[in-house]
């Protein structure tokens, strides 16, 4: 039995964002505990987020990527780290781990365990997959390895199969390098945690990079050729490459965990309490590996993103140091740089919450990054989520300037239980060269109290009811430019003047091109006994869905 002055054992399975986090934390908190890194790879702390980015030179020193080394963490923090330290097996009955290292097997005791084991890129079993010309990019191994293929071809071409943050930071890299690319992406858009209509603009600026982007297909088979690896589609079309990088998923890497017993979810994550305990009370988990609480419908779901893996494993450190620390779970906010856009976003999407039969509320938005009348001021495309009492859902924002920050403040908005309209009030810093006096945040409450409150009535670009009078109150030489079919144009200055021209008994839809003069259309409308409705996002909106 543990005495009270023996120190505490614990030992880390791991050694990469939670695994490290906790380790440093932990001996912050307690300099008498034995703290022990087991990590079977060849590096501890580094930024995997990076590889791409080393890939395409922007990161030119490959030394860069490695946060902390082993001797950094000895020094500093007197923590013992094991690379090339791979666990074998967990004796939860003894409290002990089988350990194979470059010397032979040994078995490492433990008072408390860490399982910060990560996970690993997928791809759903594919004949041929086996060949050494299809990879995947997660690890420094990895990235090592792709670029010493892409050495050994004076005119390289990849293959890129799956449109996810990887993949699409991947192929960015690439055409960096000169490399020809082609992405193959199973859904009809790319970035899944984007709706189809707003991740138009990131197809548009992958296909202006170069990138032969494919939609809607899927990888059969794998042959191998000569110099090479074709590809071969459902459809099949056959893509000759050098290199396949394989971009379509990840799994956890939480076979030990499984083996021992510990509780797992059907897809194979690790299950913790909010504590970051496992269901052996000396065995906590935390990072890619473990399956959390999704807030928004007290539900659960997995997550693998470098910040919440950083603060489950600080919340591990607190709790075996005695601290009572607990996890609320995630709302998975992630912002991506593609070519000049930034896209980010925050909770669920409409796809998300129409599969599962939630009911909801959207709007669109297009502000500028900052004051319209600043030099530079660049569009943004904004889609809010929200339920019919006001409760955020998410959000998806793209731009060239300024987004970053506004996903930042809506997430923690839906972090802290405010409603969309509340948004509206938020008191946010304002300068000409940073935003305008009413933030874009601040008019996306505006505008989601005037639905909430009824004062004005949404219609979609993709829902527009058949029998409706679309009226554009934009100006002559904006109609120019592009109209929605069928629509009847009365500029908003000349609208009280001609409202006689307009049928009380059918819906009329205002538009306009961003949605502002629209809704007060609708609102001239509405007071004058009119059956009136705004687009919401306007004719911008409507194009990107139109334009697919």
């Amino acid at each position: 039995m543990q005495t009270m002055n023996k120190p505490k054992k614990i030992v880390i399975i791991g050694g990469v964002a939670a695994g490290a986090s906790c380790a440093a934390r932990l001996r912050r908190l307690d300099e008498t505990a034995q703290i022990t890194i087991l990590e079977r790879g060849k590096y501890v702390s580094y930024a995997n987020c990076g590889l791409p980015y080393h890939i395409g030179g922007v990161i030119a020193d490959r030394s860069d990527l490695i946060l902390t080394k082993p001797e950094k963490f000895s020094a500093w923090f007197n923590i013992d780290v094991k690379v090339s330290s791979e666990v074998m097996s967990i004796d939860r009955t003894n409290k002990r781990v089988l350990v194979k290292g470059s010397d032979g097997e040994h078995l490492e005791d433990y008072d408390k365990l860490v399982i910060a084991t990560g996970a690993r890129a997928y791809t759903p079993k594919t004949e041929g997959d086996d060949n050494v010309k299809v990879r995947h990019l997660w690890t420094m191994s990895d990235m090592d390895d792709i670029l010493s293929m892409l050495a050994k071809n004076a005119s390289p071409k990849v293959t890129i199969v799956g449109g996810g943050f990887i993949g699409l930071e991947t192929a960015e890299n690439l055409r960096h390098r000169g490399v020809e690319v082609t992405l193959v992406q199973r859904s009809a858009h790319v970035l899944p945690v984007f709706d189809a209509e707003m991740a138009i603009p990131l197809a548009d600026e992958l296909k202006g990079m170069g990138v032969n982007v494919i939609f809607g297909r899927v990888v059969k088979k794998y042959e191998d050729a000569d110099g090479g690896v074709v590809a071969v589609l459902d459809d099949g079309e056959r893509i000759f490459s050098n290199i396949v990088i394989s971009s379509t998923g990840i799994k956890p890497n939480s076979g030990i965990a499984l083996e021992a017993g510990i509780e797992c979810s059907k897809d194979g994550f690790i299950k913790v309490d909010e504590h970051m305990r496992t269901s052996d009370p000396d065995i906590y988990a935390a990072g890619d590996v473990v399956e959390i609480d999704e807030p928004l419908f007290n539900s659960k779901t997995h997550i693998p993103l470098a910040g919440p893996a950083n603060k489950q494993g600080r919340i591990v450190a607190d709790n075996i140091a005695g601290i009572d620390s607990v996890y609320k779970g995630t709302y998975g906010a992630s912002v991506l740089k593609l070519g000049k856009y930034t896209a980010a976003s925050v909770g669920m999407t409409e796809k998300r919450l129409k599969s599962s039969g939630k009911k909801y509320l959207k709007i669109y938005t297009h502000p500028s990054s900052s004051a319209s009348y600043y030099p530079g001021a660049a569009r943004m495309d904004i889609k809010l989520i929200f339920s019919e009492d006001g409760a955020i859902y998410g959000a998806q924002i793209i731009g060239e300037k300024g987004v970053d920050k506004r996903i930042d403040t809506i997430a923690q908005a839906m972090y802290n239980g405010l409603k969309a309209d509340t948004l509206g009030k938020l008191e946010l810093s304002y300068a000409p060269p940073f935003s305008s006096a009413k933030d874009p945040v601040n008019y996306l409450g505006y505008i989601a109290s005037n639905v909430l409150t009824g004062k004005s009535t949404p219609v979609y670009a993709d829902e527009i009811p058949e029998n409706a009078l679309v009226l554009d109150v934009r100006e002559p030489p904006e109609v120019a430019n592009g109209k929605i079919a069928n629509s009847v144009n009365i500029p908003l200055g000349q609208l009280r003047k001609r409202l006689n021209e307009l049928d009380k008994n059918r819906l009329i839809v205002a538009s306009c091109q961003v949605g502002l003069r629209g809704y007060i259309a609708e609102r001239i409308l509405k007071q004058n006994g009119f059956n009136a409705a705004n687009l919401s996002g306007g004719y911008l909106t409507w194009k990107a869905l139109n334009s697919k």
